[in-house]
Protein backbone atom coordinates (compact mmCIF):
# COMPACT_ATOMS: atom_id res chain seq x y z
CA UNK A 1 0.00 0.00 0.00
CA UNK A 2 1.17 3.27 -1.29
CA UNK A 3 1.41 4.97 2.80
CA UNK A 4 3.65 2.37 3.58
CA UNK A 5 6.40 4.03 1.56
CA UNK A 6 5.94 7.15 3.17
CA UNK A 7 4.30 9.21 6.38
CA UNK A 8 0.35 8.13 6.23
CA UNK A 9 -2.23 10.37 6.98
CA UNK A 10 -3.30 9.15 10.87
CA UNK A 11 -0.35 9.50 12.88
CA UNK A 12 -2.50 7.27 15.30
CA UNK A 13 -5.79 5.08 15.28
CA UNK A 14 -6.86 2.91 18.88
CA UNK A 15 -9.09 -0.48 18.16
CA UNK A 16 -9.53 -1.40 21.58
CA UNK A 17 -11.66 -1.90 25.11
CA UNK A 18 -12.20 0.51 28.30
CA UNK A 19 -8.51 0.79 29.03
CA UNK A 20 -7.92 2.10 25.71
CA UNK A 21 -10.88 4.07 26.13
CA UNK A 22 -10.05 5.58 29.65
CA UNK A 23 -12.48 3.77 31.74
CA UNK A 24 -12.07 4.81 35.41
CA UNK A 25 -13.84 5.15 38.55
CA UNK A 26 -16.74 3.50 37.10
CA UNK A 27 -17.23 5.07 33.77
CA UNK A 28 -16.17 6.70 30.50
CA UNK A 29 -15.76 10.52 31.31
CA UNK A 30 -12.61 12.03 30.29
CA UNK A 31 -11.07 10.07 26.91
CA UNK A 32 -8.60 13.16 26.90
CA UNK A 33 -6.70 11.73 29.46
CA UNK A 34 -6.83 8.28 28.75
CA UNK A 35 -2.87 6.60 27.70
CA UNK A 36 -3.36 6.90 23.94
CA UNK A 37 -4.06 10.94 24.73
CA UNK A 38 -1.07 11.02 26.87
CA UNK A 39 0.63 9.55 23.60
CA UNK A 40 -1.07 11.95 21.26
CA UNK A 41 0.34 14.80 23.56
CA UNK A 42 4.41 13.58 22.96
CA UNK A 43 3.89 14.54 19.45
CA UNK A 44 5.05 17.76 17.98
CA UNK A 45 3.60 19.50 16.05
CA UNK A 46 0.41 17.16 17.57
CA UNK A 47 -1.48 15.28 14.97
CA UNK A 48 -5.44 14.63 14.47
CA UNK A 49 -6.28 12.44 16.74
CA UNK A 50 -10.32 12.72 17.54
CA UNK A 51 -12.64 10.94 20.23
CA UNK A 52 -15.74 11.13 21.44
CA UNK A 53 -16.87 13.17 24.11
CA UNK A 54 -18.08 11.41 27.84
CA UNK A 55 -17.69 14.41 29.96
CA UNK A 56 -21.67 15.43 30.19
CA UNK A 57 -23.59 14.37 33.40
CA UNK A 58 -20.81 12.97 34.64
CA UNK A 59 -20.15 10.58 32.11
CA UNK A 60 -21.21 7.15 31.55
CA UNK A 61 -22.47 5.17 33.35
CA UNK A 62 -21.21 6.50 36.50
CA UNK A 63 -18.28 8.05 37.78
CA UNK A 64 -18.16 7.26 41.65
CA UNK A 65 -15.65 9.83 41.97
CA UNK A 66 -18.26 12.34 40.75
CA UNK A 67 -21.18 11.51 42.72
CA UNK A 68 -19.23 10.71 46.08
CA UNK A 69 -17.30 14.92 45.41
CA UNK A 70 -21.07 15.83 44.81
CA UNK A 71 -22.01 13.96 48.20
CA UNK A 72 -19.34 15.79 49.61
CA UNK A 73 -19.71 19.11 48.90
CA UNK A 74 -23.48 18.22 50.20
CA UNK A 75 -23.15 16.61 53.64
CA UNK A 76 -19.86 17.62 54.13
CA UNK A 77 -17.02 14.74 55.60
CA UNK A 78 -19.97 12.70 56.68
CA UNK A 79 -23.27 11.03 56.88
CA UNK A 80 -25.48 10.83 59.61
CA UNK A 81 -29.05 9.05 60.31
CA UNK A 82 -30.85 12.10 59.91
CA UNK A 83 -29.42 12.74 56.28
CA UNK A 84 -29.60 9.53 55.60
CA UNK A 85 -33.14 10.08 53.56
CA UNK A 86 -31.95 13.15 51.95
CA UNK A 87 -28.60 11.29 50.87
CA UNK A 88 -31.04 8.08 49.33
CA UNK A 89 -32.94 11.16 47.56
CA UNK A 90 -30.24 12.73 45.66
CA UNK A 91 -28.65 9.54 44.55
CA UNK A 92 -32.08 8.77 43.24
CA UNK A 93 -32.49 11.68 41.18
CA UNK A 94 -28.45 11.90 40.12
CA UNK A 95 -28.99 8.53 38.54
CA UNK A 96 -32.02 9.17 37.15
CA UNK A 97 -31.02 12.49 35.37
CA UNK A 98 -27.83 10.53 34.37
CA UNK A 99 -29.76 7.75 32.41
CA UNK A 100 -32.19 9.86 30.87
CA UNK A 101 -29.23 11.55 29.58
CA UNK A 102 -27.39 9.12 27.87
CA UNK A 103 -30.67 7.23 26.15
CA UNK A 104 -31.17 10.65 24.55
CA UNK A 105 -34.28 11.73 27.05
CA UNK A 106 -32.88 15.67 27.07
CA UNK A 107 -31.02 16.56 23.99
CA UNK A 108 -29.99 14.78 20.74
CA UNK A 109 -26.86 12.44 21.28
CA UNK A 110 -25.92 12.65 17.17
CA UNK A 111 -22.69 14.69 16.41
CA UNK A 112 -21.77 15.39 12.70
CA UNK A 113 -18.89 13.62 11.93
CA UNK A 114 -17.57 12.90 8.08
CA UNK A 115 -14.60 10.43 9.41
CA UNK A 116 -14.62 8.15 12.09
CA UNK A 117 -13.08 8.73 15.63
CA UNK A 118 -9.23 7.99 15.36
CA UNK A 119 -10.06 6.01 19.22
CA UNK A 120 -12.25 3.44 18.03
CA UNK A 121 -12.05 1.80 22.00
CA UNK A 122 -15.38 0.80 23.83
CA UNK A 123 -15.78 -0.63 27.50
CA UNK A 124 -16.49 -4.22 27.74
CA UNK A 125 -15.63 -4.86 24.00
CA UNK A 126 -13.69 -8.65 23.83
CA UNK A 127 -11.81 -9.69 20.84
CA UNK A 128 -14.70 -10.99 18.50
CA UNK A 129 -16.82 -7.91 19.31
CA UNK A 130 -14.35 -5.62 16.96
CA UNK A 131 -16.29 -6.75 14.60
CA UNK A 132 -19.44 -8.11 15.55
CA UNK A 133 -21.11 -5.37 17.38
CA UNK A 134 -22.03 -2.64 15.28
CA UNK A 135 -24.05 0.68 16.38
CA UNK A 136 -27.15 -1.31 14.78
CA UNK A 137 -27.28 -4.19 16.55
CA UNK A 138 -26.33 -2.36 19.99
CA UNK A 139 -29.39 -0.44 19.31
CA UNK A 140 -31.46 -3.36 18.47
CA UNK A 141 -30.71 -4.98 21.89
CA UNK A 142 -31.20 -2.17 23.73
CA UNK A 143 -35.02 -2.31 22.21
CA UNK A 144 -35.05 -6.06 22.71
CA UNK A 145 -34.34 -6.95 25.77
CA UNK A 146 -34.86 -6.22 29.56
CA UNK A 147 -32.16 -3.99 31.12
CA UNK A 148 -29.86 -5.87 33.27
CA UNK A 149 -27.36 -4.82 35.82
CA UNK A 150 -23.38 -5.49 35.57
CA UNK A 151 -20.10 -5.28 38.11
CA UNK A 152 -21.87 -5.91 41.04
CA UNK A 153 -25.13 -4.89 40.51
CA UNK A 154 -24.38 -1.53 39.89
CA UNK A 155 -23.70 -0.44 36.22
CA UNK A 156 -26.77 -0.98 33.68
CA UNK A 157 -25.45 -2.64 30.82
CA UNK A 158 -27.58 -0.64 28.48
CA UNK A 159 -25.13 2.00 29.43
CA UNK A 160 -22.26 -0.24 27.41
CA UNK A 161 -24.36 -0.39 24.26
CA UNK A 162 -25.09 3.37 23.89
CA UNK A 163 -21.54 3.77 24.31
CA UNK A 164 -21.00 1.66 21.69
CA UNK A 165 -23.10 3.69 19.41
CA UNK A 166 -22.02 6.74 19.95
CA UNK A 167 -18.79 5.72 19.24
CA UNK A 168 -19.40 3.45 16.24
CA UNK A 169 -21.49 5.54 14.87
CA UNK A 170 -21.98 9.18 16.24
CA UNK A 171 -24.42 10.55 13.62
CA UNK A 172 -26.77 8.15 14.29
CA UNK A 173 -27.60 8.08 10.79
CA UNK A 174 -28.82 4.66 8.98
CA UNK A 175 -26.14 5.01 6.67
CA UNK A 176 -23.94 3.94 8.75
CA UNK A 177 -25.19 1.59 11.39
CA UNK A 178 -23.70 -1.29 10.20
CA UNK A 179 -19.65 -0.09 10.97
CA UNK A 180 -17.98 -2.41 13.58
CA UNK A 181 -14.43 -1.23 15.22
CA UNK A 182 -12.49 -2.90 12.03
CA UNK A 183 -14.72 -1.77 9.77
CA UNK A 184 -14.12 2.34 10.99
CA UNK A 185 -10.88 1.49 11.02
CA UNK A 186 -10.58 0.60 6.96
CA UNK A 187 -12.02 3.63 6.78
CA UNK A 188 -9.30 5.67 8.09
CA UNK A 189 -6.85 3.33 6.16
CA UNK A 190 -8.63 4.08 3.10
CA UNK A 191 -8.52 7.88 3.69
CA UNK A 192 -4.45 8.06 3.65
CA UNK A 193 -3.17 5.00 5.85
CA UNK A 194 -2.64 4.39 9.30
CA UNK A 195 0.94 5.08 10.62
CA UNK A 196 0.99 3.43 14.26
CA UNK A 197 -1.94 1.64 15.00
CA UNK A 198 -2.71 0.26 18.95
CA UNK A 199 -4.85 -2.99 19.22
CA UNK A 200 -6.16 -2.87 22.91
CA UNK A 201 -8.14 -6.15 22.96
CA UNK A 202 -8.19 -9.71 25.01
CA UNK A 203 -9.10 -8.34 28.47
CA UNK A 204 -12.69 -9.05 28.36
CA UNK A 205 -12.01 -12.42 27.32
CA UNK A 206 -11.13 -13.32 30.65
CA UNK A 207 -12.05 -10.53 33.22
CA UNK A 208 -15.69 -11.31 33.87
CA UNK A 209 -14.01 -14.59 36.15
CA UNK A 210 -13.42 -11.76 38.75
CA UNK A 211 -16.19 -8.94 38.38
CA UNK A 212 -18.57 -12.13 38.48
CA UNK A 213 -16.41 -14.17 40.64
CA UNK A 214 -17.33 -16.93 38.28
CA UNK A 215 -15.27 -19.01 36.34
CA UNK A 216 -16.72 -20.32 33.60
CA UNK A 217 -15.06 -21.88 30.57
CA UNK A 218 -15.99 -21.45 27.06
CA UNK A 219 -16.69 -25.29 25.40
CA UNK A 220 -16.06 -26.27 21.93
CA UNK A 221 -20.41 -25.81 21.69
CA UNK A 222 -20.09 -22.63 22.39
CA UNK A 223 -20.69 -19.48 20.24
CA UNK A 224 -17.74 -17.69 20.82
CA UNK A 225 -18.56 -14.38 18.93
CA UNK A 226 -21.77 -14.55 20.46
CA UNK A 227 -23.36 -10.98 21.04
CA UNK A 228 -22.13 -9.05 24.81
CA UNK A 229 -25.19 -10.00 27.07
CA UNK A 230 -25.67 -13.19 25.78
CA UNK A 231 -22.71 -15.14 27.03
CA UNK A 232 -22.94 -17.73 29.50
CA UNK A 233 -19.31 -18.32 29.99
CA UNK A 234 -16.46 -15.51 31.90
CA UNK A 235 -13.15 -17.50 30.35
CA UNK A 236 -12.18 -18.26 27.21
CA UNK A 237 -9.96 -21.38 27.56
CA UNK A 238 -6.75 -20.49 25.63
CA UNK A 239 -7.29 -22.37 22.52
CA UNK A 240 -10.18 -20.50 21.95
CA UNK A 241 -8.80 -17.55 22.70
CA UNK A 242 -6.14 -18.02 20.46
CA UNK A 243 -9.17 -18.82 17.97
CA UNK A 244 -10.76 -15.39 18.55
CA UNK A 245 -6.56 -13.53 18.47
CA UNK A 246 -5.60 -15.07 14.93
CA UNK A 247 -8.97 -13.83 13.15
CA UNK A 248 -8.20 -10.43 14.89
CA UNK A 249 -5.02 -10.69 13.46
CA UNK A 250 -6.21 -11.60 10.19
CA UNK A 251 -8.31 -8.39 9.74
CA UNK A 252 -5.81 -6.22 11.56
CA UNK A 253 -3.54 -7.09 8.81
CA UNK A 254 -5.91 -5.59 6.09
CA UNK A 255 -5.74 -2.41 6.72
CA UNK A 256 -1.89 -2.04 5.98
CA UNK A 257 -0.84 0.02 9.13
CA UNK A 258 2.79 0.61 9.52
CA UNK A 259 3.26 -0.35 12.78
CA UNK A 260 1.38 -2.35 15.23
CA UNK A 261 1.43 -2.43 18.72
CA UNK A 262 -0.73 -4.68 21.08
CA UNK A 263 -0.55 -4.85 24.72
CA UNK A 264 -0.13 -7.79 26.44
CA UNK A 265 -2.36 -8.84 28.92
CA UNK A 266 -2.18 -8.34 32.90
CA UNK A 267 -3.22 -10.63 35.42
CA UNK A 268 -7.10 -9.69 36.36
CA UNK A 269 -6.09 -10.49 39.90
CA UNK A 270 -3.44 -8.15 40.78
CA UNK A 271 -6.15 -5.07 40.45
CA UNK A 272 -8.20 -4.35 44.16
CA UNK A 273 -11.14 -5.58 42.56
CA UNK A 274 -10.85 -8.53 44.46
CA UNK A 275 -9.26 -8.41 47.66
CA UNK A 276 -7.35 -12.12 48.74
CA UNK A 277 -7.89 -12.65 52.46
CA UNK A 278 -6.90 -15.93 54.75
CA UNK A 279 -8.63 -18.44 56.27
CA UNK A 280 -6.42 -18.62 59.36
CA UNK A 281 -5.19 -15.18 58.76
CA UNK A 282 -1.12 -16.11 58.31
CA UNK A 283 0.42 -14.48 55.69
CA UNK A 284 -0.31 -15.61 51.80
CA UNK A 285 1.41 -18.39 50.35
CA UNK A 286 3.50 -18.73 47.01
CA UNK A 287 2.23 -15.40 46.54
CA UNK A 288 -1.25 -15.91 46.55
CA UNK A 289 -4.37 -16.29 49.35
CA UNK A 290 -6.79 -19.07 50.14
CA UNK A 291 -10.03 -16.58 49.12
CA UNK A 292 -10.32 -13.71 46.85
CA UNK A 293 -13.60 -11.43 47.79
CA UNK A 294 -15.00 -8.65 47.45
CA UNK A 295 -12.52 -5.72 47.74
CA UNK A 296 -14.52 -3.92 51.03
CA UNK A 297 -14.62 -7.56 52.49
CA UNK A 298 -11.67 -7.81 55.28
CA UNK A 299 -10.28 -11.42 57.18
CA UNK A 300 -12.47 -10.70 60.30
CA UNK A 301 -15.60 -9.96 58.41
CA UNK A 302 -15.29 -12.68 55.36
CA UNK A 303 -17.22 -16.09 55.77
CA UNK A 304 -17.09 -18.43 52.86
CA UNK A 305 -20.82 -19.45 53.25
CA UNK A 306 -21.97 -16.07 53.06
CA UNK A 307 -19.62 -13.99 50.63
CA UNK A 308 -18.73 -14.81 46.92
CA UNK A 309 -14.95 -15.76 46.22
CA UNK A 310 -12.60 -17.01 44.31
CA UNK A 311 -10.29 -19.93 45.43
CA UNK A 312 -6.28 -20.01 45.53
CA UNK A 313 -6.10 -22.77 42.89
CA UNK A 314 -9.36 -20.34 40.94
CA UNK A 315 -7.26 -17.62 41.03
CA UNK A 316 -3.46 -19.61 40.13
CA UNK A 317 -5.28 -21.09 37.56
CA UNK A 318 -6.74 -17.95 36.43
CA UNK A 319 -2.67 -16.44 36.22
CA UNK A 320 -1.67 -19.26 34.14
CA UNK A 321 -4.60 -18.85 31.68
CA UNK A 322 -3.37 -15.69 31.22
CA UNK A 323 0.03 -16.44 30.88
CA UNK A 324 -0.89 -18.74 27.76
CA UNK A 325 -2.82 -15.88 26.68
CA UNK A 326 0.61 -13.38 26.37
CA UNK A 327 2.43 -16.63 24.78
CA UNK A 328 -0.36 -16.25 22.21
CA UNK A 329 -0.14 -12.66 21.76
CA UNK A 330 3.62 -12.85 21.45
CA UNK A 331 3.35 -15.67 18.81
CA UNK A 332 1.03 -14.34 17.02
CA UNK A 333 2.52 -10.84 16.90
CA UNK A 334 5.69 -12.27 15.81
CA UNK A 335 4.19 -13.84 12.61
CA UNK A 336 3.20 -10.79 11.78
CA UNK A 337 5.61 -8.14 12.67
CA UNK A 338 3.61 -6.13 15.38
CA UNK A 339 5.71 -5.16 18.49
CA UNK A 340 4.66 -6.09 21.69
CA UNK A 341 3.87 -3.67 24.50
CA UNK A 342 4.73 -5.35 27.88
CA UNK A 343 2.06 -3.97 29.91
CA UNK A 344 1.76 -7.05 31.70
CA UNK A 345 5.51 -7.43 32.97
CA UNK A 346 5.26 -4.14 34.49
CA UNK A 347 1.74 -4.39 36.42
CA UNK A 348 3.16 -7.82 37.84
CA UNK A 349 6.05 -5.48 39.51
CA UNK A 350 3.85 -2.80 41.33
CA UNK A 351 1.59 -5.82 42.54
CA UNK A 352 1.69 -4.64 46.23
CA UNK A 353 -0.03 -6.91 48.20
CA UNK A 354 1.75 -9.81 46.45
CA UNK A 355 4.91 -9.19 46.29
CA UNK A 356 4.68 -8.95 50.53
CA UNK A 357 5.16 -4.71 50.63
CA UNK A 358 8.45 -4.64 47.73
CA UNK A 359 7.84 -3.32 44.30
CA UNK A 360 10.15 -4.73 41.42
CA UNK A 361 9.36 -2.31 39.00
CA UNK A 362 10.50 1.54 39.40
CA UNK A 363 7.75 4.27 38.76
CA UNK A 364 9.49 7.39 36.84
CA UNK A 365 11.02 10.20 38.29
CA UNK A 366 8.97 12.47 36.58
CA UNK A 367 6.40 11.37 38.44
CA UNK A 368 7.77 11.73 41.84
CA UNK A 369 9.18 15.64 41.12
CA UNK A 370 5.66 16.25 40.05
CA UNK A 371 4.24 14.53 43.07
CA UNK A 372 6.89 16.45 45.28
CA UNK A 373 5.93 19.73 43.74
CA UNK A 374 2.10 19.92 45.25
CA UNK A 375 1.51 20.39 48.49
CA UNK A 376 -1.52 17.78 48.73
CA UNK A 377 1.20 15.22 46.96
CA UNK A 378 4.13 15.35 48.15
CA UNK A 379 3.62 13.13 51.08
CA UNK A 380 3.58 10.12 48.91
CA UNK A 381 7.26 10.29 48.07
CA UNK A 382 9.90 9.42 50.67
CA UNK A 383 12.97 10.63 51.76
CA UNK A 384 15.03 8.63 49.62
CA UNK A 385 12.76 9.75 46.49
CA UNK A 386 10.49 6.49 46.42
CA UNK A 387 7.13 7.15 45.11
CA UNK A 388 4.68 4.85 47.24
CA UNK A 389 1.72 4.47 45.43
CA UNK A 390 0.36 1.26 45.39
CA UNK A 391 -2.09 -1.07 43.73
CA UNK A 392 -4.10 -1.45 46.91
CA UNK A 393 -7.31 -0.03 46.65
CA UNK A 394 -6.94 4.01 47.69
CA UNK A 395 -6.97 4.64 51.33
CA UNK A 396 -7.19 8.17 53.07
CA UNK A 397 -5.85 9.70 56.19
CA UNK A 398 -7.30 12.04 58.92
CA UNK A 399 -6.37 14.70 56.71
CA UNK A 400 -7.98 13.65 53.77
CA UNK A 401 -4.80 13.05 52.00
CA UNK A 402 -4.37 9.56 50.09
CA UNK A 403 -1.82 7.13 51.84
CA UNK A 404 -2.52 3.83 50.31
CA UNK A 405 -3.25 3.10 46.42
CA UNK A 406 -3.15 5.84 43.84
CA UNK A 407 -2.81 3.45 40.78
CA UNK A 408 -6.18 1.96 40.67
CA UNK A 409 -9.49 3.84 40.55
CA UNK A 410 -12.68 3.72 42.75
CA UNK A 411 -13.82 0.71 41.18
CA UNK A 412 -11.50 -1.24 41.73
CA UNK A 413 -10.09 -2.11 38.18
CA UNK A 414 -9.02 0.58 36.05
CA UNK A 415 -6.16 3.03 36.49
CA UNK A 416 -6.29 6.30 37.93
CA UNK A 417 -5.40 9.12 35.59
CA UNK A 418 -1.72 8.14 36.73
CA UNK A 419 -2.29 5.09 36.14
CA UNK A 420 -2.94 5.76 32.51
CA UNK A 421 -0.19 8.03 32.12
CA UNK A 422 1.99 4.82 33.37
CA UNK A 423 0.91 3.12 30.95
CA UNK A 424 1.85 5.33 28.19
CA UNK A 425 4.97 5.65 29.33
CA UNK A 426 5.96 1.70 28.35
CA UNK A 427 4.16 2.63 24.98
CA UNK A 428 5.71 5.13 24.43
CA UNK A 429 9.35 3.74 25.41
CA UNK A 430 8.35 0.49 23.15
CA UNK A 431 6.96 2.82 20.53
CA UNK A 432 10.50 4.75 20.35
CA UNK A 433 12.14 1.71 20.44
CA UNK A 434 10.41 0.39 16.96
CA UNK A 435 10.91 3.59 15.45
CA UNK A 436 8.02 5.96 16.00
CA UNK A 437 9.57 9.37 16.68
CA UNK A 438 8.16 11.61 19.66
CA UNK A 439 9.30 15.37 20.41
CA UNK A 440 8.74 15.26 24.20
CA UNK A 441 8.14 12.80 27.13
CA UNK A 442 5.49 13.09 29.07
CA UNK A 443 4.23 15.88 31.10
CA UNK A 444 3.95 14.15 34.67
CA UNK A 445 3.20 17.57 35.92
CA UNK A 446 0.21 17.36 33.59
CA UNK A 447 -0.68 13.91 34.82
CA UNK A 448 -1.00 14.46 37.94
CA UNK A 449 -2.91 18.13 37.75
CA UNK A 450 -5.15 16.16 35.70
CA UNK A 451 -5.65 13.53 38.31
CA UNK A 452 -8.00 14.78 41.25
CA UNK A 453 -8.70 11.44 42.65
CA UNK A 454 -4.80 11.40 44.15
CA UNK A 455 -4.71 15.30 44.28
CA UNK A 456 -7.86 16.18 45.89
CA UNK A 457 -9.61 12.90 46.87
CA UNK A 458 -13.51 13.73 47.99
CA UNK A 459 -13.31 14.01 52.04
CA UNK A 460 -16.28 11.20 52.17
CA UNK A 461 -13.99 8.23 50.73
CA UNK A 462 -12.39 8.44 54.91
CA UNK A 463 -15.78 8.04 56.12
CA UNK A 464 -18.23 6.03 54.64
CA UNK A 465 -18.61 2.90 55.77
CA UNK A 466 -20.05 3.87 59.39
CA UNK A 467 -22.94 5.91 56.71
CA UNK A 468 -22.99 2.23 54.39
CA UNK A 469 -24.25 0.36 57.47
CA UNK A 470 -26.84 2.79 58.71
CA UNK A 471 -28.46 3.09 55.62
CA UNK A 472 -28.54 -0.92 55.56
CA UNK A 473 -30.70 -1.02 58.54
CA UNK A 474 -32.69 1.68 58.10
CA UNK A 475 -36.46 1.62 56.26
CA UNK A 476 -37.30 4.11 53.64
CA UNK A 477 -39.77 4.80 51.80
CA UNK A 478 -40.49 2.61 48.54
CA UNK A 479 -39.95 5.21 45.93
CA UNK A 480 -36.22 5.31 47.50
CA UNK A 481 -35.53 1.64 47.67
CA UNK A 482 -33.94 1.40 44.60
CA UNK A 483 -31.73 4.39 45.03
CA UNK A 484 -30.81 3.19 48.78
CA UNK A 485 -29.74 0.12 46.94
CA UNK A 486 -27.50 2.49 44.75
CA UNK A 487 -25.89 4.26 46.91
CA UNK A 488 -25.39 1.87 49.52
CA UNK A 489 -23.13 -0.53 47.20
CA UNK A 490 -21.74 3.32 45.91
CA UNK A 491 -20.72 3.27 49.78
CA UNK A 492 -19.24 -0.19 50.27
CA UNK A 493 -17.42 0.47 46.85
CA UNK A 494 -15.94 3.93 47.29
CA UNK A 495 -15.32 3.91 51.44
CA UNK A 496 -14.21 0.34 52.99
CA UNK A 497 -12.81 0.79 56.59
CA UNK A 498 -9.53 1.37 57.17
CA UNK A 499 -7.54 -1.54 57.00
CA UNK A 500 -4.17 -2.45 57.17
Amino acid sequence: MFWKKKEAKHKLVVIGDSLSQGFNNGGIYRTDINFPSFIHRCFEPKPDFDQPIFTAQAGIPLNIEVIVRGLSEKYGDEIDMTEALSASKYMFTTFKRIKKYWEGGMKDLSVERITPYHNQSIWGFNISDSWTVTEKNSREYILNNKESFTVFNMLPEHAKFTTARLVLNPTLNPEYENRSQIDNAHILAEDGGIENLIVCHGHNNILAAVTDLKVIWTEDEDDLEAFPGQRNYTVYRPEHFEQQYRKLAEKISKLGARRVFVPTIPYVTIPPVIRGVNSDLSSQRLGYFDYYTRFWIWDEDFHPDKHPFLTKEQVIELDFTIDAYNEIIKSIAEEYGWTVVPIAKNVAGLAHRRLGGELVRDLPKGLGDALLARESTKHLVDESGNIKLTTDFIRLNEEGKIYKGGIFSLDGLHPTTIGYGLMANVYIKTMARAGVKFERGIDWDEVVAEDTLVNDPPILLAELRMVLRMLAMNHQERIFSVSKNLLSQVMEIVSPRRHD
